[in-house]
Order: C-alpha cells, then structure tokens, then sequence
C-alpha cells in the first residue's frame, strides 16, 4: 500500500474527477431548468474551502415546479481532526474530495423531492474510493412510477455488475431510514459508499458506472417531473406534503453522512444545509386517517420492498 505523504499536486484521477463533477453539475441544471419550463435559472454561489478548493452552489427557487431546488459541487481538501477522521472512517486524515449533490423540492405534493450524489475521495495513504446514491421521495406513492424509476436504475446497475443492483437497493433501504419513526425516507433506489479503487474494481470500471448513476438521474427525474407537473392537489394535500417535508429534514439533519461530512471539515453550512426544504411542519402525534391516501402511502415506507414487481 502507498505509504507516501499525500500529493501536493492533483493526480491523473484527481484532475479527471473534478472536470467531469464539474461538467456533471452544468449538465443536471440543464436538465433540471428545462423540466420546470425554462422560466426561472439557477443561481451560483462559488465559495472556498478554508483547507482549500471550493465549490459551486447553485439554487433554483420559486420556479414553475421546484420550489427550492440546488445543484452543489465541490473539490476540496485538507486535514481534518483526528476525531472527525475516526468518526468518518477515514483511513488518513488528509483528504480530497470532490462530488455532486442534488436534492429538489417540488412546489406540488404531486411531484416527489429527489436526490442524487456521486463522490469520489483520496486519502492521505492512497486509497481512492467512489460512492453516491440516488433516491425519491413522493409525499403520495404512486406505485406504477416506483416501479418505472427502479426499472431505469435497475437497468444502468445491470451494464456494469449483475449484483449492483440487488445489492445497493438493499443498501439504500438500510440508509435512507429513520429509525425513531421506523420508516424509510421514501421509495428508496440505491446507495453505495466505498467502492474502493484497485478491490471493487478499476478506477475507470467505477468512473463509468458513477457517470451512469449522474445520468440516470437526470433523465428519470426530468421524465417525473414533466409527468406529475400539471396534476391538481388539495390544500390537505398541500398539509400532508409539509409533513413529509418534515420527515425528510429529520433525516438530513440527523443521519445523512454527507451533512456531517461536509461539518466536520469546515464546509459552508448554506451550501452543507441546502437540502432542507423551505417550509415543513410537525404536529404533535399525527396520525393518517384510515383507509386515506396518506395512509396507504405511509403503507409503502417501509424497507425491502421489491419496487420491480410492486404492484
């Protein structure tokens, strides 16, 4: 195993990784405008890291569809604490690590909130490790488009290794799962951490299916939205999709890695927190009323669900 100091100057994977995070990122805001209709563009807050790098930040709010969306990237590195670096699981505590996050919020209860990240880190000893996740999120499920946008991520796992997919839908539904309320976050998709370069596979092996994952995303996600975009609601539902908004909060601030991640080495906590929604709410014991919507959806939150012949 390399044992050198970890590089001053970027590597071949670094250099790569960075310019396609970056391309990735244009490329999904793209995407995302033309899906909300074109009328409102993202804005971009750059901003550099105290250890060094940076990122871009860009927000879309108050849009056709998405009330709050953002699109993040970054390249950043430095040393973190030796406490961070155990809480982490870090092998070293010198890093660098660059990505993409994606988390939007729909101004419909009709049209689910998303989310998509690929990151690729180096460690101070030389590991190189990929990892990311797609998931959605509807406030109602509906379950013929469960189903369609697990075949289309089901059919990009399938390009690159027969167990991908069995394997990180399991992981998905582990991760993206609040234990205090035993419920998944939302329908799920994958997640996967760690594939690490030289033992999961080449670094262009892992790079291809990580390219594949930024792109699944923005084409199933844009076909939802366009889909669900003119469907009518309720005030009620409008209420419910505020609670929903709440549980998905709960998750971010409590579980998510990436949160604690980008805290633990000194990021930008507007840009750490841009997943939080603009408005959510909590009441006290709430219950959906039996035999309702918001019943049968909560019915669906749950882990091992098999989406490909849920019916």
């Amino acid at each position: 195993m390399n044992t050198a100091p970890f590089p001053t100057a970027a590597s071949a994977a670094r250099t790569t990784m960075e310019a396609w995070m970056r391309q990735l990122q244009d490329w999904l805001c793209y995407q995302l405008e033309a899906a909300d209709g074109g009328g409102t563009p993202f804005s971009e807050d750059a901003w550099v890291h105290e250890g060094g790098g940076g990122g871009r930040t860009r927000i879309i709010q108050n849009g056709n569809v998405l009330e709050k969306g953002g699109v993040a990237f970054s390249a950043v590195w430095g040393k973190m604490s030796e406490k961070a670096a155990q809480q982490l699981l870090m092998p070293d505590a010198c890093y660098f690590a660059t990505g993409v996050s994606v988390v939007q919020h729909p101004r419909s209860p009709e049209v689910p909130i998303s989310h998509m990240n690929v990151r690729y880190f180096e460690a101070g000893n030389g590991e190189a490790w990929f990892g990311g996740g797609l998931d959605l999120t509807p406030i109602y499920v509906d379950v013929a488009q469960a189903r369609w946008f697990h075949e289309q991520i089901e059919e990009v796992c399938q390009r690159h290794d027969a167990s991908y997919y069995p394997r990180f839908k399991a992981w998905a539904d582990d991760y993206f799962y609040l234990p205090h309320r035993q419920e998944t976050r939302g329908v799920g998709g994958i997640f996967f951490d760690r594939l690490t370069v030289g033992r999961d596979g080449s670094f262009e092996e892992l790079f291809a299916f990580v390219q594949d994952v930024g792109e699944v995303y923005g084409r199933a996600y844009g076909t939802i939205m366009r889909q669900n975009r003119h469907l009518p609601y309720s005030e009620r539902e409008k209420q419910w999709q505020q609670v929903r908004r709440g549980r998905y909060a709960e998750f971010n601030l409590a579980i998510d890695r990436g949160t604690r991640f980008g805290l633990e080495t000194g990021g930008r906590p507007e840009s750490i927190l841009m997943s939080l929604p603009p408005q959510a709410e909590w009441h006290y014991n709430l219950t959906p009323e039996p035999g309702s919507a918001e019943a049968a959806t909560q019915q669906w939150l749950r882990q091992d669900v098999d989406w490909l012949t849920a019916s």
